[in-house]
């Protein structure tokens, strides 16, 4: 009851926000929204919506918990020391304020805080964990395997290894989205250094078996990284029982601020990486650079809000999810589940709307924020590489929406973004001839189309 009425307090707060930011005016016109007081009508890039859009990309980013701005502000104010001056009370409270943030995120990991090291965000720690990683071990080592599906730069970081002389393994998943376990431990090989397989995947939600996973890597004795920025604070994780290596983390996925991230390192067995940037020796080593105490501080707070709520959340989200899904598909029929429905985070629904073509359907959306997938390649126009992986057909990978729904979304927003989804569907099947031809019963499949 405590959370609900937390809820429904900080929601007008984070509307009055959101609104305001709306109206503040830039001093680059040429990148800045524009607010027509009279009518309300919000212009930016070419496009006109009447008021800020229902926000449901939560995968690309969440909104900053008030409780966490809360732990954040004064050490921005008052408490503003470099955390390694040694020297007087402003470096003692700092440094002691991270250490603090390094122990809340350890216990949600179940992890010790010496083992986790502060970075700039999950892409960061993945590539220190890549390349860190195959730079390290023994010069036999010279093999990795990795999924198709991962994000982009863990798929750049082992591109680059292979430009340096090192072979990867892209595992194919299965058409769910999930990793076959028996590939997986076919791809062994005598001189394997890492394997890494992402938890929860950004576009599609699918939560990989971790346990199984991290339980065949320390059978044959090699690491196991994984990528668990859509993961923290939304499925329970325990680097133990789940025999995790290494694992990459993010603050802006979790309800924290953007630019902070964390590495978890195991110390036992131990896992050493080459540092990829030089400087100072802060993070003991790891990790050189002022450790950034109000983001660091931010991030602690929001694994310590998610260690108390990640139950309440998930069912929630869960019954949201239920409703969106449950309201488009009582009116559409065509509409597909990317991924697997059983093995997937509940806050985060793919879907694929045949006969439509996705990039119209996202300009028609324009009063929800959504995607049609990861944030990081979507100004590339081409099919989802993650869709591709699962075997989608492109016409329905070129429909795809991402839908993200989070703590702060409501049931009205639900209703709302369900409504405006279906009303933009049926405009574009009626101008579509393919959709007609199907009402008709003609199988598109068989047609043979020529060229003139």
């Amino acid at each position: 009851m405590a959370t609900t009425r937390h809820l429904a307090a900080v929601r007008p707060l984070l509307r009055r926000l959101s609104s305001s930011s709306a109206a503040a005016v830039s001093a680059d016109p040429i990148d800045s929204p524009s607010l027509d007081l009279d009518s309300g009508v919000i212009s930016m890039k070419g496009v006109k919506i009447s008021g800020r859009p229902l926000y449901l990309d939560m995968q690309a980013t969440t909104p900053v918990d008030p409780r966490v701005l809360d732990a954040m502000l004064p050490f921005y104010l008052s408490r503003f020391g470099n955390p390694h001056s040694r020297t007087h009370l402003y470096g003692w409270e700092s440094d002691a304020a991270v250490e603090n943030a390094r122990s809340q995120i350890a216990s949600l990991v179940h992890a010790n805080p010496k083992e986790l090291f502060f970075t700039s965000g999950a892409t960061e720690s993945n590539n220190i964990s890549i390349k860190g990683v195959m730079h390290f071990v023994s010069p036999s080592k010279r093999h990795v395997i990795t999924t198709q599906t991962e994000h982009k730069c863990v798929l750049d970081s082992c591109r680059y290894l292979q430009q340096q002389g090192y072979d990867v393994t892209y595992l194919p998943v299965r058409s769910d989205g999930l990793l076959d376990l028996e590939t997986l431990t076919a791809a062994f090989r005598p001189d394997t250094g890492l394997v890494s397989v992402m938890a929860v995947n950004n576009e599609i939600g699918v939560v990989q078996p971790l346990e199984d996973i991290g339980r065949i890597c320390r059978e044959r004795n090699v690491p196991f990284h994984t990528d668990a920025a859509q993961a923290l604070g939304k499925i329970p994780i325990d680097v133990d029982r789940m025999n995790i290596s290494l694992m990459s983390l993010s603050g802006h996925k979790i309800y924290g601020p953007k630019g902070v991230g964390a590495l978890y390192l195991r110390r036992r067995p131990r896992v050493r990486v080459e540092p990829q940037m030089s400087g100072g020796g802060q993070e003991r080593g790891i990790r050189s650079g002022t450790v950034p105490t109000p983001l660091v501080v931010g991030f602690g707070a929001a694994c310590d809000i998610a260690m108390k709520e990640m139950e309440y959340d998930s069912k929630r989200i869960s019954s949201l999810q239920e409703r969106l899904l449950n309201g488009i598909r009582a009116k559409l029929d065509g509409v597909v589940v990317n991924g697997s429905v059983e093995h997937r985070y509940p806050g985060n629904l793919n879907l694929s709307f045949a006969y439509v073509e996705g990039e119209s359907l996202l300009m028609g959306l324009k009063e929800v924020a959504v995607s049609s997938g990861s944030a990081c390649t979507s100004a590339s126009l081409e099919p989802s590489y993650v869709l591709r992986a699962l075997g989608v057909d492109e016409d329905m990978a070129h429909t795809s929406i991402r839908f993200g729904i989070g703590r702060f979304t409501t049931e009205a927003e639900i209703d709302k973004a369900a409504e405006l989804t279906v009303r933009q569907v049926e405009k574009l099947r009626e101008m579509s001839p393919l959709y007609e031809m199907v009402k008709e019963g003609i199988d598109i499949k068989s047609i043979q189309w020529s060229q003139h």
